[in-house]
């Protein structure tokens, strides 16, 4: 499929609008977001990295959610901050994981269990997602899709 669909098919399977398509202009502010996870950090990595890269922080924006195909930020706790396309009042954030039936047993302990969003009533034309713990996993945290959902702030209305 090819993504004016898939980002259709979003809309219209959630309801509301997405306001991390990168289609519309969405980005990560990399000063602000920590560190990707690079299996080369530790030896076994180095032997077998060459195979793989880790994907970058705006594979959160991605509507594919298949094994695998997630932002591994470093550590169990950390964050990513999401420029927003437009000043937005937020409605809901959604974050994705990947289901526990589609991998192997114990494997899905990298996925986010705390997860903090920081916002008030005024309009936003970024956020901070700060996730505070995992399943487990010291190592990395695999974010798979986050959306953010809200109406844009009319002009006079920016504050």
């Amino acid at each position: 499929m090819n993504q004016a669909v898939l980002e259709l098919a979003s809309e219209i399977y959630i309801g509301r609008s997405d306001w991390t398509l990168k289609s519309s202009g969405a980005t990560t502010d990399m000063r602000r977001t920590l560190k990707t996870y690079d299996s080369k950090d530790n030896w076994v990595g180095r032997v077998i990295g060459f195979l793989c890269t880790p994907n970058p922080p705006d594979t959160i924006f991605q509507l594919d959610v298949s094994p695998g195909n997630c932002w591994p930020l470093q550590g169990d706790r950390g964050q990513v901050v999401i420029l927003l396309p437009a000043r937005v009042h937020l409605t809901a954030v959604s974050v994705q994981h990947i289901y526990k039936e589609v991998v192997s047993p114990g494997t899905v302990t990298s996925a986010p269990r705390d997860i903090a969003v920081f916002k008030t009533h005024r309009a936003f034309s970024h956020i901070k997602l700060t996730v505070e713990s995992n399943g487990g996993n010291t190592a990395y945290t695999c974010i798979y899709l986050v959306q953010v959902h809200g109406k844009m702030a009319k002009p006079e209305n920016l504050n």
